[in-house]
Parts: C-alpha cells; sequence; structure tokens
C-alpha cells in the first residue's frame, strides 16, 4: 500500500511537471460586439485583471511551466500583456510604486509563453489541431481562455491527477439546466463515482429534448495526444467550424475519455451578461472593493423600488 501510495504521487508530480496547456484564444469575440472590434475578448477586465490572466495563473499553480495560446488578427495585446515594459517599469520605479512594480514583473515572469496564430477562424478544434507539434505526443491540458475556474485546487491540476491514476483524457463537466444544454458539449456516460463518468458519448450543443445527460462540458480538458489524430478526421462542423466535442467523440470510440466534475466555481466570460456578473460578483468578494460596492448597490437597489 505505501509503495503503491508512493509511486501514484512520483506519477503525478512527473505528469504535472512534464505536461504543457494549450489555450485558445483565437475567437472573434462577436458577442461583445462593438467593444471587441479591436480589444480581444479574453483581455477583457475582471476586477483588477484581464480573463486570460486568471487563465493562465490556474496553470501555473498547477505546476505549468510552458503554455502555448493560440491568438488571431487583433489580438497582440495579449503578447504584450504578458511581455515586459520597460518605460512603465522605471516609471513605477522611479514613483516609488513598488507592489505595482513588483506584481508586472511576476506576470511577466510566471511561465515560458508561446503564440501560435491561427490565420482563419476555423473553430476550437482547429487551434487545438494547430498544438499538434509544440505539444508533441504528451498529454496536455486545454483551458479556454474566456473562462475563470476558482477552487482550492485548480480545477486543471484535478484533471492533471486523474489522469494520473487514470490515464486516457479528462474533461471537466457541470451539470447545466435543461434550458441551458444547447449552448454546451453534453456528455453521456455512466457515473464510476461520485464526481466521475466513463463517457460514452458527447454531443455538441444538443437541444434540450436530444440530451443525454445535463453534464456540461465546461472549458478544461487534460487530452491525450491521440486527439490530434482524432481532429484530422473530424469534418467540419456547425458554422463550418471543427468542433473539439466531435473529435473527443471519436477518441471516446477508441480509449477512455473520462469526465470530471471538479470541486470549485466556473465563471463563463462568453457573453456580455455572464462577464457582467462574473465581475460583479468576484468585485463582491474584493477586500478592497467589497464593502464600498456593496454599500453602493444596497443603496441603488433601495433608489429602484
Amino acid at each position: 500500500m505505501v509503495v503503491a501510495s508512493l509511486k501514484q504521487k512520483i506519477m503525478k508530480e512527473y505528469v504535472g511537471d512534464r505536461m504543457k496547456a494549450v489555450i485558445p484564444a483565437a475567437g472573434l469575440g462577436v458577442r461583445f460586439l462593438p467593444l471587441t472590434k479591436d480589444m480581444p475578448k479574453e483581455m477583457l477586465p475582471v476586477v483588477h485583471k484581464p480573463t486570460i490572466q486568471y487563465v493562465v495563473e490556474e496553470a501555473v499553480s498547477s505546476g505549468i511551466k510552458d503554455i502555448l495560446i493560440i491568438t488571431g488578427r487583433g489580438k497582440r495585446s495579449i503578447e504584450d500583456h504578458f511581455d515586459r515594459s520597460l518605460e512603465l517599469e522605471n516609471v513605477l520605479g522611479n514613483n516609488g510604486r513598488t507592489e505595482d512594480l513588483e506584481e508586472i514583473i511576476r506576470i511577466a515572469n510566471m511561465a515560458n509563453i508561446h503564440y501560435l496564430r491561427q490565420k482563419v477562424p476555423l473553430g476550437l478544434g482547429d487551434a487545438v489541431l494547430l498544438a499538434r507539434q509544440h505539444v508533441g505526443n504528451e498529454p496536455f491540458a486545454v483551458m479556454l481562455g474566456d473562462t475563470i475556474n476558482l477552487s482550492k485546487v485548480p480545477v486543471v491540476k484535478q484533471l492533471i491527477d486523474m489522469h494520473a491514476e487514470l490515464g486516457g483524457s479528462i474533461i471537466a463537466v457541470e451539470p447545466v439546466s435543461r434550458d441551458k444544454v444547447q449552448d454546451y458539449g453534453i456528455i453521456k456516460g455512466t457515473n464510476i463515482s461520485d464526481n466521475l463518468y466513463d463517457i460514452e458519448d458527447l454531443v455538441e450543443k444538443p437541444s434540450p429534448e436530444e440530451a443525454p445527460s445535463d453534464m456540461g462540458i465546461t472549458g478544461t480538458y487534460v487530452l491525450s495526444p491521440r486527439i490530434f489524430d482524432c481532429l484530422e478526421r473530424t469534418p467540419p462542423g456547425r458554422g463550418g467550424e471543427i468542433q473539439l466535442t466531435d473529435a473527443l467523440r471519436l477518441l471516446s470510440k477508441e480509449e477512455k475519455v473520462y469526465g470530471l466534475k471538479f470541486e470549485g466555481r466556473r465563471y463563463d466570460i462568453g457573453d456580455k451578461l455572464g462577464w457582467l456578473k462574473t465581475t460583479m460578483e468576484l468585485a463582491l468578494e474584493d477586500p478592497e472593493l467589497g464593502p464600498q460596492l456593496s454599500e453602493y448597490l444596497q443603496l441603488l437597489m433601495a433608489q429602484q423600488r
């Protein structure tokens, strides 16, 4: 028992240390127009920092040191955000703003971040396929650039640990209301423990009547490198795009794919309302802004009555 436990611990550390993360961030952000006409959706601010910084920080806190961000035209501000800014550093240093200086240097040095441009917007599956040469023949994480996860143990770390135990591919899932299933990839699977599903099939954005369950794919994955072969065999689906869910459906016929009902909270920044709700909730929890914002909102609501 002790030897088995030690082996499992070593495997988790080995897998986590070697694993790379791919963050697709090439979407056009049409739901946010005109705001995103020349501003990446992933750079929308949520309280103190842009959305994609939360994603990168989750990867880093999970032990991932190598991150590939798939970008597109008009996304240079993402690269600039994670780069050094010597002029700004000089200004902050000269003005004695030590904490701000330390923070922007920390952001630039969090991880080895690489960038690859998706020249034509052909969907999430195509964006992941572009990462094949960078990832190689190793399992890797995929984390959407517009999804924030908050939890004691980072969600992607939960998936990494489960992959170290079971192998295969692990997909983060959570229950979604029936009126929302058409916005998600939905899994069909056997519940093999309280929070783990053996996936038999996946459906991309089904109608409520066609949905095989209420367990939705939430945008965080640890995938086997065999997904790349499946993506190459996946024809364009809805909107002429290559859907990652369709490739996962192929993969599930060839090797084990699991769904993990993760511990934590997920915030979807995919549309304006989701962004506003996330910003409001996290601002209310912020020790600096929360008390004053709460007081203001209570006053505002009283005035609306």
